[in-house]
């Protein structure tokens, strides 16, 4: 009977069943993954020395004033804490995470242009977090991600590796759309950030799917392209938790040859997954 449904949803997805293979062990995952390089130290600036102000600014030859010190720049602002008197985020459970989030107005186009925040849906206990680039016309409204044609992709995608989507949570980088269903920028991913850090402290996944390449480059802090990420295990900055990368099910709707390529990366995403848990 699971052979059957596994069967129509692999039709669904446009793949043809599958023969399984023997699961990965720790020690393959652990090789799957690529080598970080040690980082380089770096030399720590020197402090400049302080400027008196009572003292005159030298003087050229000629009688013509030396220009003044550069000003030094203000610090970024710490996105990690929310402003004004809001509590500290790593105090937060998931509802409260929730009502910060549709209080959140860190990015003004996004806050003035959203009709509601979209936070996450699913199992807050779940083994599998899924995280996708933004909302959409159709999330922004209903305030739920992935829903529509590519919501019905992914709970496919999902179902084939016999996975439900309410075993699974499901969340985005962004919790606001772009107008016009733009790529996030980097400072929205930014100031989003923290929001996202914290629903993976609370919900604690034993691995994350990422799809697409924006969210994979935001959630990994990389440039490189979805064709070089997919395909190998990466471990999440700070956590060490499983990532495998694949295609958003919007890009398999309009690229449907790319469906066989998703249906690797899901079997790895599998394997990983029964490797953690062994």
């Amino acid at each position: 009977m699971r052979d059957e449904r596994q069967r129509r949803y692999l039709e669904a997805m446009g793949i043809p069943l599958w023969a399984p293979r023997k699961p990965l062990t720790r020690a393959a995952v652990r090789a799957a993954e690529p080598s970080a390089p040690a980082p380089e130290p770096v030399a720590a600036p020197a402090t400049p020395e302080p400027v008196s102000r009572a003292v005159s600014p030298p003087r050229r030859e000629g009688g013509a004033s030396a220009p003044p010190p550069a000003a030094t720049p203000a610090p970024l602002p710490d996105t990690s804490r929310p402003p004004g008197g809001a509590p500290d985020i790593a105090t937060l459970d998931l509802d409260g995470l929730r009502e910060q989030v549709a209080a959140c107005a860190r990015c003004a186009e996004l806050a003035a242009t959203r009709t509601q925040t979209v936070f996450g849906v699913g199992n807050p206990d779940a083994d599998w977090l899924v995280i996708g680039e933004a909302p959409g016309a159709e999330e922004d409204r209903r305030g739920e991600p992935f829903v529509g044609r590519a919501g019905q992709l992914l709970d496919a995608m999902l179902a084939a590796i016999a996975l439900d989507r309410q075993q699974a949570y499901i969340a985005n980088i962004l919790k606001c759309r772009p107008p016009n269903n733009r790529d996030p920028r980097p400072e929205e991913a930014a100031n989003c950030r923290p929001w996202l850090d914290r629903q993976i402290a609370l919900i604690h996944p034993k691995l994350i799917l990422v799809v697409g390449r924006i969210a994979a480059q935001a959630l990994l802090g990389t440039d490189a392209p979805l064709a070089s990420l997919r395909g190998q295990v990466h471990r999440l900055p700070g956590t060490g938790l499983p990532v495998i990368v694949t295609y958003h099910p919007a890009y398999l709707l309009r690229t449907p040859k790319d469906k066989r390529k998703a249906w690797a990366d899901l079997k790895l995403a599998r394997q990983v997954m029964a490797a953690e848990a062994g």
